[in-house]
């Protein structure tokens, strides 16, 4: 079979060409979810119940269903998602849905790893060590991903991850509309998806309105019905939940017993705030990573599956954001979130660690100094002066108009001690004819 134009090589599965790496994580991504699925969808039944709500298959549903059930804290496209799942009985449904939300994950490393090679064009990128980089990452990024679609089945963040996946990879495209449609969606799977709000701004600043008019007009389309026909849907952003001993928040000297009032708020500005940041110090790739880091460390719940944020974040910086063939920061998060998580006995100390981690990781990506690659520097340089404008070529600035008059031909001066009154005799002399 011969190689294709970029030289990378490909395998055939079925009857579709997919390249090694992704036939690796696929098998990857097989094995973890036959170890969660054993005790998966430990919260499906709460996307069951509100898509049941929101069309009015119970009582107290549909437009009311936040003023009823605050404590369904999932978006309302979430939930027309999971209605796909209801014509199938309960257990089939189940499993389908675990299927799904786990594929999307593997196609999410798709997905990112076509981002890196479109952000990385003409840079001399060496495509075999991307594609291993990518391998690397994703490999730690899986068994947190099946923790929260298979294990949890929290549909609500795997969209929210999912759509900003898609936004990330428009975003490189350039794709203004899009990036401000997959975010509004984001948004309206899970609201704590604010966080992810500052990619538009990586954006030319020409595409900001066009882009942000999709993004709130999506978003008012999707939570205004709710909030103006019940007022009392206001009460679902004051839902709390128990401040668990395993919190960063412990070590902030925070010992409420539930969810302090500031805290919903303070998480997603200080997520806009450092993703502004990054932005303005072009890594925009740190944004994503940046806002989970804003939400374990202020969030007073520390499930497992809220580390699937961080390393979706850690595996966009790892695969874009830097040049190393060891994507290390996605494996530092894997171990220090995931592994203190199962063998660190002490509360105390595995809020520690992921406030190390969330401190350590965001002063990284924001100030740790990065290698421009090649064929990026050029970009930064001061473009160039436009050339004197010809016949027909307005000047910038100018308006349009007949041409100037061209310049008289330079006429060279006199060499010196020669009259300029006489005529050039230093024309070459012709030999005298012999004849």
């Amino acid at each position: 079979m011969p190689e294709p134009e970029s030289g990378e090589p490909e395998g055939w599965v079925w009857w579709r060409p997919v390249r090694w790496h992704n036939m690796l994580l696929a098998l990857w991504t097989t094995v973890w979810f036959f170890v969660a699925e054993r005790h998966g969808a430990v919260s499906w039944h709460y996307l069951r119940q509100g898509q049941e709500l929101l069309f009015n298959q119970q009582s107290g549903g549909g437009l009311a269903l936040y003023a009823n059930h605050p404590e369904l804290q999932i978006g309302p496209v979430s939930f027309l998602v999971a209605g796909l799942f209801a014509p199938f009985s309960p257990a089939v449904g189940e499993k389908l849905a675990d299927m799904f939300m786990s594929g999307l994950g593997l196609y999410m490393l798709v997905l990112i790893g076509r981002a890196a090679a479109d952000h990385y064009r003409g840079t001399g990128i060496n495509h075999r060590r991307l594609q291993q980089r990518v391998l690397i990452a994703g490999a730690a990024f899986i068994p947190m991903w099946v923790e929260v679609s298979v294990r949890f089945a929290h549909l609500d963040d795997v969209l929210a991850l999912f759509f900003t996946t898609l936004a990330v990879r428009s975003l490189v495209r350039g794709n203004a509309t899009a990036v401000g449609v997959f975010l509004a969606l984001a948004v309206a799977s899970k609201p704590w998806a604010v966080g992810f709000l500052p990619l538009l701004l990586a954006l030319p600043r020409p595409a900001w309105p066009r882009a942000a008019a999709w993004l709130f007009g999506l978003v008012a389309v999707a939570w205004l019905p709710f909030y103006l026909t019940h007022t009392d849907t206001l009460a679902a952003t004051r839902f709390t939940i128990p401040n668990q001993p395993a919190s960063s928040l412990r070590w902030f000297g925070v010992h409420d017993p539930v969810t302090p009032w500031w805290d919903r708020p303070a998480q997603m500005g200080l997520g806009l705030a450092l993703g502004t940041l990054a932005v303005r110090r072009h890594r925009w790739p740190a944004v994503v990573l940046l806002a989970a880091d804003a939400r374990i460390a202020l969030d007073p719940s520390v499930y497992t599956y809220y580390n699937a944020s961080v390393l979706l974040g850690t595996l966009i910086w790892d695969s874009i954001g830097q040049r190393r063939l060891v994507p290390w920061v996605s494996w530092i998060a894997l171990l220090s979130l995931y592994g203190s998580a199962l063998v660190v006995p002490s509360d105390s100390v595995r809020g520690l660690i992921r406030l190390a981690f969330t401190l350590g990781s965001a002063a990284y990506v924001l100030f740790w100094p990065q290698r421009t690659p090649r064929g990026k520097r050029s970009s930064r340089r001061p473009p160039a002066p436009p050339p004197f404008p010809g016949p027909g070529m307005p000047e910038w600035g100018v308006p349009d108009g007949p041409s100037p008059r061209p310049a008289p031909p330079r006429v060279p001066p006199p060499r010196s001690g020669s009259d300029p009154t006489r005529p050039d005799r230093t024309r070459r002399r012709m030999p005298r004819s012999t004849t």
